[in-house]
């Protein structure tokens, strides 16, 4: 039973990851609900999910013609640079604050989304911030080395704050550079050893199958339901992981 749970979570998360990039908020807690320690948790959800990431975009692919191929480029390896930062912090740091810090995470990320059509109202959405997006997109990979839940949400955020167009496109880039996170934070976690093989091949089964459906179902999504769902997703899954911090 356990394992069919676990399958059914990766395929939640493979679809959500692949439509709005928050897919570990749905795996991560069921496997701590069923009893996986966090740390653990964590690091399966980083290297199960990845085929799935890579499966979701290779389904947005087309959402990304027309962007210039340079500064793509830029933001990869930005990317994989802070999948390997973050990846690292996450071996040395105790458990202990692990719990505590990623309630505060995920709320900040879920805000980052609900005020993100106002903030780049107000901040002129039609100009194109580089180097903000350089350091906020090397920041987001530290943040999903370490912490693989709700990435996506940063990155939609980050994206819609300092680029122009639509969150299609801005989706498509998304599952690029979670993948990219994922893939080093993966390969990191692998050559330390921290893996738990088990947990992470039921989710990579789950993970693939859900990001094929999303990748075809998100791109018929409209932006506004979609955003609020992300957004309700996001405050639920906080409040449950801060009760469990505080009270476990």
């Amino acid at each position: 039973m356990v394992q069919v749970l676990i399958v059914l979570a990766g395929v939640g998360a493979g679809a959500v990851n692949t439509m709005v990039g928050s897919g570990s908020l749905i795996s991560y807690p069921i496997m701590v609900a069923l009893g996986i320690p966090p740390v653990t948790a964590n690091v399966a959800n980083s290297v199960g999910l990845t085929p799935g990431s890579i499966a979701g975009a290779w389904g947005y692919r087309s959402e990304l013609r027309g962007v210039p191929p340079r500064p793509l480029w830029m933001l990869a390896g930005l990317s994989a640079a802070g999948g390997a930062i973050g990846a690292a912090l996450l071996t040395v740091a105790p458990e202990t604050a692990f719990e505590f810090v990623v309630p505060v995470l995920i709320l900040a990320a879920t805000v980052l989304m609900a005020l993100q059509p106002r903030i780049a109202t107000h901040d002129d959405a039609g100009r194109t911030h580089p180097v903000a997006l350089a350091i906020l997109v090397l920041a987001a990979g530290i943040y999903g080395g370490y912490f693989s839940a709700a990435q996506g949400i940063v990155l939609l955020g980050i994206l819609g704050l300092c680029t122009t167009g639509g969150i299609q496109r801005h989706n498509a880039i998304k599952n690029l550079l979670q993948a990219i996170v994922n893939l080093v934070a993966s390969v990191y976690f692998v050559v330390t050893g921290a893996v738990a093989w088990d947990i992470a091949g039921l989710l990579a089964a789950g993970a693939i199958v859900g990001a094929i459906g999303g990748a075809a179902v998100g791109k018929r999504i409209p932006e506004r339901p979609l955003r609020i769902a992300v957004v309700i997703f996001g405050l639920v899954v906080t409040g449950v992981l801060g009760y469990q911090a505080l009270f476990r």
